[in-house]
């Protein structure tokens, strides 16, 4: 049990997280956190727990963080907002932890007295400025998994514990507690339930899992998609079991947000499902959200879909669409572990037709790999630089060690497909639908992994919706230095795209009238990280890929942000 009586609701707050395994506060707060600054800067050498508080300069800095520490370390986070209008700025971040399933505990104060009853007033900002009808907790609640005010204080330590544990139970994802100002001066009258645990993950039905079992055992081409099995390093290695046992090709999406299957193993089938759909006869679709677009693409005659995931119907999404022979519920690693253990009692390591599967899918990555290869090589010399030969470079340079945070679009499939030596558990994305937390997620990561290097790959599009000014502030105030590779094409190409797609032979390709689509004049965007003791420089030549890589790792190793402006082929 968390003692809590006695206590102070800013005091039982802290304690409450703190015993409940959070080790830092992700904040961009304001004036109504007062008193747990106050609590924060007491010396008690009774706590047995100690929050590292980190303030941030943005919201969407914040939710960021928070979720790339979570990602990075498996640990859950508290995030501290500035009441009505904090939230508003973090609440597209919430939607993308909500969507990803990352758990967080965010906290945003309101005040529900104004000044009216005793004790200390909380400022006259509130009734003119910050309240609004239902506070914080109405405006962002589609956001969220859960979002809850308080109506009294003596529920602090009992509702700060069930966020916790409801963050963390299956499907995870972020929770939100709206917190009167007013309640942070009370005195607690109870102390937190006895219960400190949290949920464990859910797992299939033994009969399920055995259903998936023959179907596997029994499978002439089958086939395993996935965007978030990576999740941790541990479902990854039971994931090459699996496909080594059964002699089937790990497709990864486009969309992936983890690292789910080594790049370098022959069983790995590229990044693009629906150029396989007509040969699988059974396709594992394993923590994956969208494997294939559209969701009406017709399969291989015959062919079997069987669903594994925590939240393997999507309920947070309006239409989902896919085929379903089989559903099951459960939390990959834990899944994976159990279906190991029915098939290995099944399928010999010898099989013959198991052996030729293997040998196919090596061929087939063989020859995708060297004509991958053939195209970077073939641009080292071409000017304007392009993606491909910079991210071939990149996978050259990178340190055994490096974590890679990658917030692009256009430029996402190479990063996949030439990033081939990363590790499990070192490829973070940090886009879900919207644009802006990239940064964010490179410094939580590099929180969560402080003895390694970070480095966060960004389209210029990417980089002018983050708050960069924030996250480098952050960056420097706290000696968190990650290293930036800004790919810097002028524009948004993915928009200018859609235009010859609807309208081929229309006015805007008629007249090379492309609205919306750059950012020109583009800035001097290597000058920023100078102006926050950093490095950066601005790379024109393609010759000049590698050096710029090794200065701004140089630049890393010394501590510094450091920030490589690549320019590529313009989109206007």
């Amino acid at each position: 049990m968390i003692t809590t009586k006695g206590l102070t609701g800013s005091e039982a707050l802290l304690r409450v997280l703190a015993g409940m395994g959070v080790e830092h506060i992700f904040a961009s707060p304001g004036s109504e956190w007062a008193p747990v600054w106050e609590d924060l800067a007491k010396k008690d050498p009774n706590e047995e727990h100690k929050l590292l508080y980190l303030s941030s300069r943005h919201e969407e800095t914040a939710v960021g963080m928070a979720t790339g520490y979570a990602k990075a370390s498996g640990k859950l986070p508290a995030v501290m907002l500035h009441t009505t209008v904090g939230s508003l700025h973090g609440a597209m971040a919430l939607r993308g932890a909500l969507h990803e399933q990352i758990p967080m505990v965010v906290l945003a104060g309101e005040s529900i007295d104004f000044g009216e009853s005793e004790g200390p007033d909380p400022g006259k900002q509130w009734l003119r400025h910050l309240a609004d009808i239902g506070g914080p907790v109405r405006l962002v609640k589609n956001c969220v998994k859960w979002s809850v005010g308080m109506s009294s204080s003596t529920l602090i330590p009992a509702t700060i514990q069930r966020a916790c544990q409801l963050a963390m139970s299956s499907p995870r994802g972020p929770v939100f507690v709206g917190l009167p100002m007013e309640f942070l001066f009370h005195k607690m009258s109870t102390d937190a339930p006895a219960s400190t645990i949290f949920p464990p993950p859910p797992t299939p039905a033994l009969r399920g899992l055995e259903e998936l079992a023959d179907l596997l055992e029994n499978a002439e081409n089958p086939m395993i998609i996935t965007e978030a099995a990576g999740e941790n390093i541990t479902s990854v290695q039971r994931l090459v079991e699996l496909a080594e046992l059964l002699g089937a090709a790990v497709v990864e999406t486009r969309s992936c947000t983890y690292l789910n299957f080594p790049r370098s193993h022959p069983l790995h089938g590229g990044f693009q499902p629906r150029e396989l759909l007509q040969e699988a006869d059974l396709i594992l679709l394993l923590a994956t959200v969208a494997p294939w677009h559209p969701s009406s693409t017709k399969l291989n005659p015959g062919a079997k879909v069987v669903v594994l995931d925590e939240n393997p119907l999507r309920q947070e999404l309006p239409f989902w669409g896919f085929p379903v022979d089989l559903v099951l519920t459960g939390e990959v690693e834990s899944s994976l572990e159990l279906l190991l253990d029915h098939l290995k009692q099944r399928i010999l390591p010898n099989d013959p037709p198991r052996v030729d599967r293997v040998q196919r899918w090596q061929q087939r990555h063989r020859e995708r790999k060297q004509i991958w290869e053939s195209e970077a090589l073939a641009l080292k010399e071409e000017k304007p630089i392009d993606t491909r030969w910079v991210v071939y470079k990149l996978n050259e340079m990178l340190p055994p060690d490096s974590i890679i945070v990658e917030e692009t679009i256009t430029h996402r499939l190479a990063i996949h497909r030439y990033l081939d030596r990363l590790q499990p558990g070192c490829f973070f994305s940090g886009f879900t639908g919207g644009l802006g937390t990239g940064l964010g997620t490179a410094l939580g990561v590099k929180i969560a992994r402080p003895d390694r290097p970070v480095i966060a790959l960004i389209g210029d599009g990417a980089f002018n919706y983050n708050p960069v000014l924030a996250d480098l502030g952050f960056a420097q105030e706290y000696e968190i230095p990650i290293l930036i590779v800004l790919f810097n094409n002028q524009g948004y190409l993915t928009m200018k795209e859609e235009l010859p797609r609807f309208y081929p032979k229309g006015w805007a390709m008629k007249t090379g009238t492309f609205l919306g689509t750059s950012i020109t004049p583009s800035p001097n965007y290597a000058a920023i990280a100078g102006a926050f003791g950093g490095y950066g420089e601005k790379v024109e030549e393609p010759s000049e890929i590698g050096p710029a890589l090794e200065r701004g790792l140089a630049a890393l190793s010394r501590g510094q942000v450091a920030l490589l402006d690549i320019w590529l082929n313009p989109v206007n």
